[in-house]
Order: C-alpha cells, then sequence, then structure tokens
C-alpha cells in the first residue's frame, strides 16, 4: 500500500492555496515524520479540480510544488464538493449528489487532473460519496445515479486510453447516507456489474466509518471481494467509541464533540437507536439504551487515546488492513490517513501544532502497520519523483462532460 495524508484537513478553494498548504503543511510534515518521500491525498474542491483538469500550466504548478517539497500524489478525495471549511458544513457535504451533471463532471475534472500528475508508472485512486444523503431518495433517484455512474466509468476508460494512466473511483459508505455501510455498496454494485467489471469503480473503506456501523472488517472484505468490488482505497480512521454507556461520565465526557460544523452520526451496538448528529443523543428526551457500546463518527488521531469513559476503535483500523491486504489487488490499495477534524476536536486531543499532529499519525502508521506499506521502513532513498515533464506536456484531450 501507498502512503499518504489526506488534505482535507487544510482549507483551501483554488489552486494557489492548495500549492500554500503543500509548502506550509504537507513539506513540513514529510521532514517531521522523517520520511524521504511522502504521499498527499488532495482534497480538490470544484474549482480547483475544474483549472487543474483544462490548464496544463496549472498542474505544472501544482508538480512542481509537490517535488520540491519531496511529495508524491496518487489519491484524491472528491467527497466534498467544496467549503469543506465553512462555520457550518453538516448535510452540505452531501451535496450534490450522484444523481446531478455538477458531480459527474466534477468527478471526470478530479480524474483528468490526477491522471496528469501521477508518479511515472503509478496508477490513482478518487474517493467519492455513496449517491447521496438518504432523504428523499426514490427509484428515480436511483436510476439517475446509475446512469451517472456509468457515464463515469466511460469516462475513466477514455482518460486510460488517452494517457496510459489508470484511475479509479472508490464509493464511500458513510451512515445516513443512501449506501450507509459495506454492505449496503456491495448489494448495489452487485446488483449492477457493468459498473464494477473493469475494476475502475469499487470501494473506498472508511475505516472510522466501517467502525460507526459495528461491521467486522473481515466479512466485510470478503463480501465485497465476492461480489468482485475492488477495494481501491482505505480511508485510515478511527472512530470514537463509547464502551459502557451506563457510566455516568459517558454525556459529560461526549460533550465537547458536539460541534457546530460537521456532522456526528451515532450507532449503537445492537442497531436498536441511531442518531444523524451527537446532538440528538446528548438532548435525547428518550435515554439511549446503555447496555450496549456506542459509536460516533468522530475521526479521532490515529495515535491518540481518548480519556475513558471513552475510547478509540484502533483495532478496526487494523483488522480492515489486514483484510484488504489479503484480498484481490489489497496491496495496490492507497492507505490514506484523513483525520480532517483536528480543528474542532476537544483541547485535550490538541497537538502542539498541525503539522507534529499529522506526522505522529504518520509515524505511528509506519510503526504499527509496517507491513502493509509497499515501502521499506525508512523508505528508499531515491524512489520515482513526478514527472514533470510529462505534465508540462500534457493536454489531456479528454472531453469533459458538460
Amino acid at each position: 500500500m501507498e502512503l499518504s495524508y489526506c488534505t482535507n484537513v487544510h482549507p483551501a478553494e483554488d489552486v494557489a492555496g492548495i500549492v500554500r498548504q503543500l509548502d506550509e503543511h504537507a513539506g513540513p510534515v514529510r521532514i517531521a515524520a522523517g520520511l524521504d518521500r511522502l504521499g498527499v491525498g488532495l482534497w480538490l474542491p470544484a474549482d480547483a479540480a475544474a483549472v487543474l483538469a483544462d490548464d496544463p500550466a496549472a498542474r505544472l504548478l501544482l508538480a512542481d510544488v509537490l517535488e520540491r517539497n519531496g511529495l508524491e500524489l496518487r489519491t484524491v478525495n472528491a467527497f466534498p464538493f467544496r467549503g469543506f471549511h465553512d462555520d457550518v458544513v453538516k448535510l452540505a457535504v452531501y451535496r450534490p449528489d450522484w444523481t446531478t451533471p455538477d458531480r459527474l463532471r466534477y468527478t471526470l475534472d478530479v480524474a483528468r487532473a490526477l491522471a496528469a500528475l501521477l508518479p511515472p508508472g503509478a496508477s490513482g485512486s478518487i474517493s467519492t460519496l455513496p449517491l447521496g444523503w438518504r432523504t428523499g431518495w426514490d427509484a428515480a433517484a436511483d436510476a439517475a445515479a446509475e446512469d451517472a455512474l456509468s457515464r463515469l466509468v466511460a469516462g475513466l476508460r477514455d482518460i486510460e486510453r488517452s494517457t496510459g494512466r489508470t484511475v479509479r473511483v472508490g464509493i464511500e459508505p458513510e451512515p445516513g447516507c443512501i449506501l450507509d455501510d459495506v454492505a449496503d455498496v456491495v448489494a448495489w454494485l452487485g446488483a449492477r456489474p457493468h459498473l464494477t467489471a473493469d475494476g475502475l469503480l469499487g470501494l473506498c473503506l472508511d475505516t472510522c466509518h466501517l467502525a460507526v456501523s459495528f461491521a467486522d472488517p473481515a466479512d466485510a472484505v470478503a463480501a465485497a471481494t465476492a461480489a468482485g468490488v475492488r477495494v481501491v482505497k482505505v480511508q485510515a480512521s478511527v472512530a470514537l467509541e463509547v464502551p459502557d454507556p451506563a457510566d455516568p461520565r459517558t454525556t459529560d465526557a461526549l460533550a465537547p464533540f458536539a460541534e457546530e460544523r460537521y456532522v456526528h452520526q451515532v450507532r449503537e451496538a445492537r442497531g436498536i437507536r441511531s442518531a444523524d448528529d451527537l446532538p440528538e443523543v446528548l438532548d435525547a428526551a428518550e435515554p439511549w439504551p446503555v447496555d450496549a457500546p456506542w459509536r460516533v463518527h468522530v475521526h479521532i488521531p490515529l495515535h491518540a487515546r481518548p480519556a475513558p469513559p471513552l475510547r478509540a476503535t484502533t483495532e478496526v483500523l487494523r483488522a480492515a488492513v489486514d483484510a484488504v491486504l489479503a484480498a484481490p489487488h489489497g496491496d495496490e490499495a492507497h492507505l490514506d490517513v484523513e483525520t480532517y477534524t483536528w480543528s474542532v476536536l476537544p483541547a485535550a486531543l490538541q497537538p502542539p501544532t498541525l503539522v507534529d499532529g499529522i506526522a505522529a499519525e504518520l509515524r505511528w502508521v509506519r510503526e504499527t502497520l509496517p507491513y502493509a506499506l509497499a515501502r521499506d521502513v525508512p523508505p528508499p532513498p531515491a524512489p520515482a519523483r513526478p514527472d514533470v515533464d510529462a505534465v508540462r506536456a500534457a493536454s489531456l484531450p479528454l472531453e469533459r462532460s458538460r
């Protein structure tokens, strides 16, 4: 697996902002983590993706900043469309959904940009939302999403033919969405084998979301494999767990995680109750059952250990990586550290600086999961650099879907 960290933790809506975040954060993170080279899983907002898809000069600018900071680009987060660091994001992160032309156009823009920026001989991956939020979804929406994803796969084939670069897209299940968990993705894609036949559309396994669903990692990955659904990306992330909700400290311990920017879905182990956001649990008129664990969609730093009565679902991440490695092409999946919540975490989980926190996560992965990484630890001294000359010459003739 190729290791990277996801830059959706940094606010940037244009190419200039992305360049700044790589200079000011990603490059220093690489140094602080003790790495000769570091992967970055870029978040490309829609406007920046459109520029990078069409403008070779913008791609060259990005290739140059990657090279001078010792960075490599293999994967992109194309789940949030824009505004991921607005004061209030909540359910807006699921719009536009896969029924809309905007979502298709955006994802193909990302794919075209990524294909031009990949290191020589590398393939790329993109994570995307699980169709959309569940409210108001009907058979017509389902058909529209299927048609859009068919067009996406066709577009990915065109990119492969015109550039020689393979870019795969992984659907990322999330609690509360149409495809709420891995089983939903497997069922939906398994019923549409034309979408997965060539391996260009598959599964992005977010291990925080997986933990919140209380699914067994090995069973989830085995089901995907049996249905012909390839795991193209693993988002290394950890959820918050309440092992014993009857503990009288529970409410006070959870309260600092109820914040205004992001949704924090909650599930309890037996499936009796669910909530779309943490305040619904803390302020519930009817108390939640306390005889089984709860899990909360809060991305906890991988190396962090929340104070009792809370804990982190680190074991789910480790089991998921093991399961993916045992699956076909599992070692080719990208492993992207995705803790985007640093700005809203309680003070007790805050590092001295953001660079320190991300570097600590990367060191934890290298120390805990060294067998999963494509490169030896420490990395070899002279890995391949981005093909800047190819980026300079690239024009990517694929027509955009307008």
